[in-house]
């Protein structure tokens, strides 16, 4: 009996439309079913990242940015803008028609591809069959195929002690929805997502305090950066609380009481809004039917192999549901290599050099191990750092904080780690990433000739500050 579909892929963020259009470009006739519903009602492939993440919340970091340059850094510059006026309205359009464009540019892809694109809830049945309910509550039909790859993705993690009412407690995406700047703004969670967040509403006015129950700020970050990061956001005005565990909070009609633990003592703080960003879950609510036996780990996480195999036959999945870092551009990859799997190809992703990237002002980045890790493995290791306040471009673009780090083996020079702060580090981590997969070495970077006056500069001059070679900062004596 014929099969409707070669691949059905469930999920249509950056995992999943992804694997589709691989999958379509491999000859493959592929359907992608998504159930994603924006605000107004309209369907829109892309996932929590396009509509709801990534997208969004980066458009409001450089709309916010900018607002907060013009009112504090415009005179160094020269220009007198006189009295600058927020209008959040134009900052949300401009948001939304960007979301809206990359909507469009998905589709456009799809079909370019020969991609169906189906608006609805999958279910797995089974190997090869899959139920899908229209996002239009319409009947539901069954699918066969000869592949499946689930790609569903992840939520926000809701707290039983601070339940989401969508009005004054919410989650990320509620975050980027808000139609006034609170005056008091409570964050639990200082993570990725909280301290953009944070910053977001800083800049636009708002007095932003992160409870965060860890200890360290971003712990997985390589700390001698993420202290640097903080000591810069809490002279901005963000108001960062470590070692602060939420006991609950209440949401009244025109405030939320929050109530939180450091140590011993008992704390009691009031807030306009309250922003709960402490992780995402799986989403997996009616991924599959009881009896299709599809297996999930103890933290509710489909199981896979090294492969993206489920247990159950010629199923797959990849991104967010799998687990692992939460990042857009490794569920797409690991699209990309499923669809390529499926196809006979013997695909590779590099879960080693995977790049992380927080995209505050100034922001961070990273790839590879940070000392902390080098360290509790016993890894000997040398270390470069190299400050933007050296930097002429930072200079010209008054942005001139932050540091790069590069992290060596001892033995052997090959590049282990390399960790930053400052001005658009989300780009420069591009060179580090290339480097790591080429296996090359502080050495290598160190003889690669940089532009000037530029900030890949400062990645040059770490590698050169590897073995006490900085030109523009001096060098640490070494033992």
């Amino acid at each position: 009996m014929s099969k409707d579909f070669d691949v059905i892929v469930i999920g249509g963020g950056p995992a999943g439309y992804v694997a589709a259009i691989r999958a379509a470009q491999l000859g493959m006739k592929t359907a992608c079913v998504d159930n994603w519903l924006n605000r107004d009602g309209s369907q829109a492939f892309g996932g929590t990242c396009l509509n709801a993440g990534c997208i969004p919340s980066k458009a409001l970091l450089e709309s916010s940015e900018l607002y907060h340059r013009a009112q504090h850094e415009f005179d160094k510059h020269g220009i007198a803008a006189g009295k600058i006026k927020l209008d959040l309205d134009a900052m949300h359009a401009r948001k939304s028609g960007i979301c809206k464009q990359m909507n469009g540019g998905v589709q456009a892809l799809f079909k370019s591809n020969g991609v169906e694109g189906i608006a609805g809830t999958g279910t797995v049945l089974g190997s090869g069959k899959v139920k899908v309910t229209p996002v239009d509550k319409g009947d539901s039909k069954e699918l066969s195929c000869e592949h499946i790859i689930i790609a569903s993705g992840s939520s926000p993690v809701e707290l039983k002690i601070a339940p989401f009412d969508g009005d004054r407690i919410v989650d990320s995406w509620g975050a980027l929805e808000f139609s006034e700047v609170p005056k008091r703004l409570g964050i639990i969670g200082a993570g990725v997502i909280g301290v953009e967040l944070g910053s977001v509403w800083s800049r636009l006015g708002a007095e932003v305090v992160l409870l965060e129950a860890m200890d360290q700020f971003i712990p997985v970050a390589d700390q001698q950066i993420a202290k640097e990061a903080a000591r810069h956001f809490k002279k901005q005005g963000l108001d960062i609380r470590l070692g602060a565990r939420v006991l609950g909070a209440k949401a009244q009609k025109t405030q939320v009481k929050v109530e939180y633990q450091t140590g011993d003592d008992k704390h009691s703080e009031t807030f306009d809004r309250l922003v709960v960003a402490v992780g995402r879950r799986p989403n997996t609510d009616d991924l599959f039917s009881k009896d299709s036996g599809l297996a999930l780990d103890d933290k509710g996480f489909v199981k896979v192999d090294e492969n993206y195999r489920t247990n159950l036959p010629n199923v797959y999945a990849v991104g967010d549901v799998i687990g692992g870092l939460m990042l857009a551009h490794k569920g797409s990859e690991e699209g990309v290599a499923c669809a390529e799997l499926i196809a006979g190809q013997k695909p590779q992703v590099n879960y080693d050099t995977i790049p992380s990237v927080i995209y505050t002002a100034p922001e961070l980045a990273w790839v590879g191990k940070t000392e902390e890790q080098l360290k509790s493995e016993g890894v000997e290791y040398n270390v470069g750092t190299f400050p933007f306040s050296a930097n002429g471009r930072s200079k010209a673009l008054e942005m001139s904080v932050g540091t790069v780090k590069m992290i060596a083996d001892a033995k052997t020079d090959r590049i282990l780690g390399v960790h930053m702060v400052g001005p658009y580090v989300s780009e420069l981590v591009a060179e580090a990433v290339v480097a790591m997969e080429f296996g090359a070495t502080a050495e290598d970077i160190a003889l690669t000739m940089h532009a000037h006056p530029t900030l890949s500069e400062a990645v040059h001059e770490a590698a050169l500050s590897v073995h006490g070679h900085a030109i523009h900062a001096i060098n640490k004596k070494r033992r």
